[in-house]
């Protein structure tokens, strides 16, 4: 095969920042190549001098054998080269028809006004060429998050893309939704089209690449031919270090004597969301919860904090029965949550990174008790240094940070409230490898302190490396609690599978 696309030699620097240093990277004609690195490693920042969001230090970009230097996105989208961003930037309210033909809608030669009936008969064919029957007249926001990103490379395509970039398309999709993109990578390979995929997803880079480029530092460790790597060796030029330091049994095994009781769940349910259980958790304890996506796993932990209220069934903390009637309660029984999806209901992205470590200690004192701007500094510095939050300092806006580093902002949000309880769903999603090794150190190390912790993951191998004791559900309903030599990702696996 062919390069259509080679990078030689690109730098490009920001006020204080060398993000990219001499990268060479070329693509190949009808292949799907995978980009790999931390946060801040320079994936996105490659992506966006070659089209053209941002102008160039130095280097050449050589595409479909003709120098360029694009001057902005659309004019790369003009040549043939289009991403797809993890976040959806279409428009929501608008059709399917209308988002996939936005700026070029097909007119009427007469009386002007867009032609609707050419419309939707365009976008039908668009969508049809990646095999979905769907509706093209009703508003994009009347789909899943899978189908808009469906929408989004409909659109591409439309416009004739030589090169398709993927900016983590599948962070959001369910098992179900994966195997139907990468179907659709896989008929657009064939079609000659060339892609770039860039993921935190170990699993999915083996199954659909054909060849991998990990960046750190702002610099090219390595391209390599997918179904010659290993996993160890992936994971270890991403990381620049051995593989030894991600090794479950030898964390979990330091872990040190359990405290009392904390917080208890008895014959809680609620109809439709979530099956009758029982469940507790021990202080110093760091109980799992695994299953597939939509088995209980979130609900349980919006019961636990007041999100959602039970049909049945009561809670009781620290010994005394509880009624949650919100999360305020939760905060004053000594309970924190990090949610699932930091930027919708994480973070608050326009406040500082100090206004964000503050927010649950002080909804914690309350209003009549405001903290200090002298003390607000201090305690958002002190977290600053103890996690290891890379920022420029207290008053960055948070949504700045990289994703593992907001992550650790939320982190630092509940410690400073001296949480009893923490609740920590997906709490590495989306983070670069690094990130995550940090953030897995950091809830052991909080659990050896006599913190509880409920920790959700969708990834065997964390649950399994954080884990004291884990919960398995399915289908809305907990089937069976594991411990000890019993905590592996077979087992896991195996039960999640019976039946009966």
């Amino acid at each position: 095969m062919g390069e259509i696309l080679k990078v030689t030699n690109l730098s490009k620097s920001f006020p204080g920042v060398k993000a990219l240093t001499s990268i060479d990277f070329d693509l190949r004609q009808g292949e799907i190549h995978g980009l790999m690195g931390e946060n801040g490693a320079g994936k996105s920042t490659l992506i966006k001098v070659i089209t053209g969001f941002y102008t160039k230090d130095s280097g050449d970009i050589v595409y479909d054998n003709e120098p360029i230097d694009f001057g902005s996105p659309n004019e790369a989208v003009r040549h043939g080269i289009s991403t797809v961003y993890q976040e959806i930037n279409l428009i929501p309210l608008l059709s399917v028809a209308e988002n996939i033909f936005l700026g070029r809608q097909p007119m009427k030669t007469r009386g002007g006004g867009i032609d609707w009936k050419v419309l939707y008969k365009r976008a039908e064919e668009a969508i049809g060429q990646l095999d979905l029957d769907i509706d093209v007249t009703l508003p994009l926001n009347s789909y899943s998050v899978a189908i808009q990103q469906m929408v989004s490379i409909a659109r591409a395509l439309d416009i004739s893309a030589k090169i398709l970039i993927l900016d983590e398309p599948t962070s959001s999709l369910d098992a179900t939704e994966v195997r139907r993109s990468f179907g659709i990578m896989r008929r657009l390979k064939e079609q000659g089209i060339s892609i770039i995929f860039i993921t935190h997803f170990l699993d999915q880079v083996f199954e659909i690449t054909d060849r991998i480029t990990v960046l750190r530092n702002g610099r090219k460790v390595g391209v390599y031919e997918t179904e010659f790597l290993t996993r160890i060796d992936l994971i270890s030029s991403m990381l620049g270090k051995e593989f030894e330091e991600l090794d479950s049994d030898r964390w979990r095994k330091e872990e040190g004597p359990l405290g009392e009781e904390y917080a208890s769940l008895n014959r809680m349910s609620k109809r439709g969301y979530i099956e009758e259980f029982d469940l507790s958790i021990r202080k110093g304890e760091v109980l799992g919860l695994a299953g597939l996506l939509g088995s209980g796993r979130t609900e349980i932990a919006k019961l636990l904090y007041g999100i959602e209220k039970p049909d049945t069934g009561q809670i009781v903390i620290d010994g005394r029965k509880t009624v949650m009637t919100g999360p305020k309660r939760a905060i004053e029984k000594g309970i924190g949550f990090c949610p699932e999806d930091r930027k919708e209901v994480g973070i608050i992205p326009e406040l500082s990174v100090r206004e964000n470590i503050i927010l649950a200690l002080q909804a914690k004192r309350g209003v009549l008790r405001f903290l200090s701007r002298k003390s607000r500094n201090e305690i958002a510095q002190q977290f600053i240094e103890s996690l290891n939050i890379v920022t420029t300092g207290v008053e960055q806006q948070v949504k700045n940070l990289s994703g593992g580093n907001q992550q650790k902002v939320i982190l630092a949000r509940w410690l400073a409230a001296n949480p009893q309880l923490l609740i920590l769903d997906e709490p590495t999603r989306g983070i670069d490898i690094g990130s995550k090794v940090e953030i897995q150190k950091l809830i052991i190390e909080l659990a050896k302190k006599g913190i509880a912790i409920l920790f959700i993951s969708s990834e065997l191998d964390e649950v399994v490396r954080c884990s004291t004791r884990i919960a398995v559900l399915r289908d809305r309903r907990i089937i069976k609690e594991l411990g000890g030599a019993d905590i592996n990702e077979k087992t896991i696996m195996h039960t999640i599978a019976e039946t009966g």
